[in-house]
């Protein structure tokens, strides 16, 4: 296992913790799921994995610590994975040892059962994970790996139903969470959501094979054509270039993760119909409607702050300015990294542009402030810089809970906002002013125009509210506090 870069700047983000891509109908499928997972690296950048099918040599998988650039690009292992039908995933740590994976960690994981074999890679996270593993091992089940996912594997297993898809859906109606998943067979590609649909899945054609893939952009990359999203509760499976739709749970009211919007997805993906970017630069517009102040340049904190900080400045008419450029080419250390180079860290990522931003009144817009340790060295450098006045405009409403459904999110006690208000933060931060967009004012961006509907919310948004839609068992049954009705 790679060590952890000691420069990282993203250190104090929220960390989207997968993305899965899957091909059938095409030669060499695992070229295509390859070029897919580099496009969903932001998705998750610890280790990656692709299992495929041929005919005559059956599954064949790999499994790799680090970037898909850096793995699947040497013709000699993709030269291991043949056949029409290949899936792949990569990752951040879900459950288990995050930050410490072990090879066995990484997904897809296989299973071979009494009908034949079955690969499947999971983004999301499963609440009730602990009861079901310690309910699954006490039956005599022997796990593998540190990963939640696993959990469904085994309950396939255990199914008395006689096909894959059918053991898939005995499995998904005992597991609580946030579930989108790409599986296969030897014959088969198979996607599944959740009910409440929380991570995001899509449906793609390419020629006259199909895929799946987290986000839209990994369809561009292959030169896939958009058909629709696999819906909340929806089960598809693919066979002989046909696709079928399936129905295994009770319907539920939609609550896709509304951060999603704000900083996971590529700005150039589609989401639910909307261009994630356009939404993006939207947060900006309402942002600078709820929150103006008298100011010289709007500067975005690369890169996720970026489209907001164009729409902040179209609306407020205070001009954009790159203020900060981030260093694209920030590998790992070339030097022992002593205390010191490691509080280099930030200035080693980005850097401020002096003498734009000398003497004048700045506006910082970002995506959020979790722990808010990068927005105090952030601040420190632009005054460093000579800048007059620091104000902080940010993306997303205070983030105060943590999320169970497949994002990496501090303990609650690490987040700013769960014991600070906004004035409390804007001291902790010395800044001039802090504002945060307001929940309704996200949902308008996202093009709800009446914004929030506080009896029935349209999203998933317990990272702000505290509202969690699944409630987190396992969690709970460890002393976690759910906010108060």
């Amino acid at each position: 296992m790679p060590p952890a870069h000691p420069f990282d700047f993203d250190s104090d983000k929220l960390k989207e913790e997968c993305g899965v891509f899957g091909v059938t109908g095409v030669a060499d499928a695992a070229n295509f799921v390859a070029l897919g997972l580099h496009a969903l690296q932001h998705r998750g950048q610890e280790a990656g994995g692709i299992v495929s099918h041929d005919a005559e040599q059956g599954f064949n998988s790999a499994r790799r610590f680090g970037y898909v650039r850096d793995n699947f690009t040497k013709q000699s292992l993709m030269d291991t994975l043949p056949g029409p039908l290949a899936i792949g995933h990569v990752r951040y740590s879900t459950a288990g040892s995050k930050g410490n994976t072990q090879i066995r960690d990484v997904q897809p994981f296989f299973g071979e059962f009494s009908m034949g074999g079955a690969a499947i890679a999971h983004n999301g996270n499963i609440t009730n994970a602990v009861a079901l593993r310690r309910e699954l091992i006490g039956a005599g089940s022997i796990f593998q790996s540190a990963s939640d996912s696993e959990c469904i594997i085994h309950l396939m297993a255990r199914s008395l139903q006689r096909k894959v898809p059918e053991r898939m859906q005995d499995a998904l109606r005992r597991v609580e969470g946030a579930f989108s998943i790409v599986a296969m067979t030897r014959t088969k590609l198979i996607g599944v959501r959740d009910p409440l649909g929380v991570r995001p899945l899509v449906l793609g054609s390419l020629g006259d094979g199909w895929v799946l893939s987290s986000e839209t952009c990994a369809l561009d990359i292959i030169g896939a054509r958009f058909e629709r999203e696999v819906e909340p509760g929806e089960m598809v499976v693919i066979e002989d270039g046909k696709v079928q739709s399936h129905r295994p749970f009770a319907p539920q009211k939609p609550r896709f993760c509304i951060f999603e919007h704000v900083y996971f997805s590529r700005p150039d993906s589609i989401l639910g119909g909307r261009s994630v970017y356009e939404t993006r630069r939207a947060i900006g517009v309402e942002l600078a409607r709820e929150a103006p102040v008298e100011a010289d340049l709007v500067c975005p904190v690369p890169d996720s702050g970026t489209p907001a900080a164009i729409g902040y400045s179209q609306e407020s008419g205070i001009p954009y300015a790159m203020g900060i450029i981030r260093n694209q080419y920030m590998g790992r250390t070339f030097i022992e990294p002593t205390e010191q180079i490691r509080n280099m860290g930030v200035r080693l990522k980005l850097n401020v542009n002096r003498a734009l931003i000398k003497g004048k009144r700045v506006i910082l817009v970002d995506d959020s402030v979790v722990r808010g340790t990068t927005s105090i060295k952030i601040r420190e450098m632009i005054l460093d810089a000579g800048a007059a006045e620091v104000h902080f405009r940010i993306a997303s409403p205070p983030t105060a809970w943590p999320c169970f459904y497949g994002v990496d999110t501090p303990e609650r006690e690490k987040l700013l906002a769960s014991h600070m208000s906004a004035e409390q933060m804007r001291d902790h931060l010395k800044v001039d002013s802090l504002r945060f967009i307001s929940l309704d004012g996200l949902y308008r961006a996202v093009g709800e125009k009446k914004g929030r509907n506080p009896k029935s919310p349209q999203y998933c948004d317990a990272c702000f509210s505290g509202q969690y839609p699944v409630a987190p068992s396992d969690m709970i049954d460890k002393g976690f506090t759910l906010a108060a009705e």
